[in-house]
């Protein structure tokens, strides 16, 4: 580490680090703001002090090729073509210190552990709801709530087996939750892609100063799934249930199903008799235990939900409730990432464990409150607005950087439907340094992380680093790759004395 610290403060001036200062306001996760390189990122510091623009530019064309070549894609639905894009990623990594990550670590088990416990109570007892701990409009307001699964229990007692749960650092460097992702949360796929990629440009480098793995993130998940089994963990069956190759996110389902050494079924693949569900195999009928679904509650059973659905088994729900398959996740958690929901989470916490949020939030105006309401009608050009429903950066306002016609319609929006929005004063998000290819420098951009959260019959993991989702475009803070955002590997330390 010595080593390290002697080499980092000798930056010359022909590598891609000169001139690299932190914006105004920010808070940089490379260089604090007097100029210095933060400690825990000297590693970064060292790595990137070695490299000029030339080479730093290579390294790139040869990662992104890579990405091309193994297919690591996604789809954007805005596009009127549909079109299939190869994720954006940038070589910089991410770097977050082991300290830090071992406090983060303590606070995702414990918001994950009372949302737990929330959805349970909210299909069981409803204590919440009797004790006015949240407005009972705004739990029953909820299009994700769903009434007809009260009662029900999944097996293996796990409601949110796969969580990511994304997270904003503010000026004054504190890590925030921003939203809750509980019911299927993507990107996963990209954080493994990454590292590949990172290891073939800088071989030795994360060996040398000790980064944490994730490529061991399939095994975590399909031993987590197996877990909650509802026969013999030893002789499960466990399928990855896809809506289709159209997905937006079809790369990922099929890239776990591969990792995890298990098999990829559509709709037409599994059928149930009885109680319990099949998949179809060139050897006949195999019973399947669990269900890793990618496809929304609304369309995974006809019989249950949409009776109009042609991605669901029919009777799949039936199976569920008499304990015959796990579905991961469980129906119905979509309530529980309400973004009306989310400002309540800290209360959930005190409510079920008894404990202080060990992770901050971000302050949030409901609209559905009346003098929130009027708040956010009154400072609308200063606030971000999001709908309670949508993700990927769809239904947001950002006001203000928003035009006169494009406040005037949110507001009849807010007016007409209060429940379906909430807002948050925009916060100035960490930045990162970022390669700009049409400057051939480096640059600091806008950051999130999506950590990922694995939780078992008897325990919990967390994903070591997560998805750095980053604005590309100068200005920008929307990171969602659907808008125009890509990605960095994230780098966790694994020596907390370091």
């Amino acid at each position: 580490m010595v080593l390290i610290e002697q080499e980092a403060t000798r930056l010359s001036a022909s590598t891609i680090l000169d001139g690299y200062r932190a914006l105004d306001g920010t808070y940089d996760e490379l260089v604090e703001a007097a100029g210095g390189t933060r400690k825990h990122a000297l590693m970064v510091a060292n790595l990137l002090a070695n490299m000029n623009a030339d080479t730093f530019a290579r390294c790139q064309a040869l990662a992104e090729l890579a990405l091309a070549q193994r297919g690591v894609t996604f789809s954007v639905y805005s596009d009127d073509r549909g079109t299939e894009k190869v994720m954006p990623v940038c070589l910089v990594p991410r770097v977050i210190g082991a300290a830090e990550w071992t406090r983060l670590e303590r606070g995702l088990v414990q918001r994950l552990t009372a949302l737990q416990l929330f959805l349970d109570d909210l299909y069981g007892e409803q204590r919440v709801v009797r004790e006015h701990l949240i407005p009972p409009a705004l739990i029953f307001g909820s299009k994700n709530y769903l009434p007809q699964l009260r009662g029900m229990k999944p097996p293996g007692g796990v409601r949110i087996h796969i969580a990511g749960i994304d997270l904003i650092r503010s000026p004054d460097g504190v890590l925030r939750v921003l939203e809750d992702n509980l019911r299927t949360p993507s990107g996963v796929s990209y954080v493994i892609e990454n590292r590949l990629v990172t290891k073939r440009v800088f071989p030795a480098a994360m060996d040398r100063i000790g980064v944490r793995r994730v490529d061991d993130y399939p095994t975590q998940l399909v031993e987590t799934l197996r877990s909650v089994s509802p026969e013999d963990p030893a002789h499960t069956t466990i399928v990855v249930l896809t809506p289709g190759p159209f997905n937006s996110a079809y790369f990922e389902h099929s890239f776990l199903a591969r990792s995890m050494g298990i098999e990829l079924v559509e709709a037409s693949d599994l059928f149930v008799s009885g109680d319990e569900v099949f998949v179809k195999t060139t050897l006949g009928p195999r019973r399947v235990h669990v269900i890793y679904r990618r496809t929304d509650d609304a369309y995974i059973d006809p019989e249950f939900f949409r009776p109009d659905s042609m991605l669901g088994v029919p009777g799949l729900m039936r199976a569920w409730a008499a304990g015959k398959v796990t579905l991961a996740n469980a129906p119905g958690n979509g309530v529980a990432d309400d973004k009306a929901i989310y400002p309540y989470v800290p209360d959930l916490i005190r409510f079920f464990l008894g404990e202080e949020p060990i992770i901050e939030q971000v302050p949030t105006y409901i609209c559905a409150r009346p003098a929130d309401c009027s708040y956010v009608l009154a400072h609308l050009a200063e606030l971000v607005v999001k709908a309670v429903d949508e993700a990927g950066g769809y239904g947001m306002l950002m006001g203000p950087e928003a035009s006169a016609a494009e406040l005037d319609m949110f507001r009849e929006r807010i007016i007409s439907e209060p429940r379906r929005y909430i807002a948050q004063h925009r916060i100035e998000l960490s930045t990162s340094p970022t390669w700009v290819a049409e400057e051939r420098r480096i640059e600091p951009r806008r950051i999130d992380l999506r950590p990922f959260i694995l939780t078992g019959k008897s325990r919990s993991w967390v994903l070591p680093g997560g998805l750095t989702r980053v604005a590309l475009r100068a200005g920008s803070y929307v990171v969602n790759s659907s808008q125009g955002g890509g990605s960095k590997d994230t780098w966790v330390q694994a020596d907390a004395s370091s």
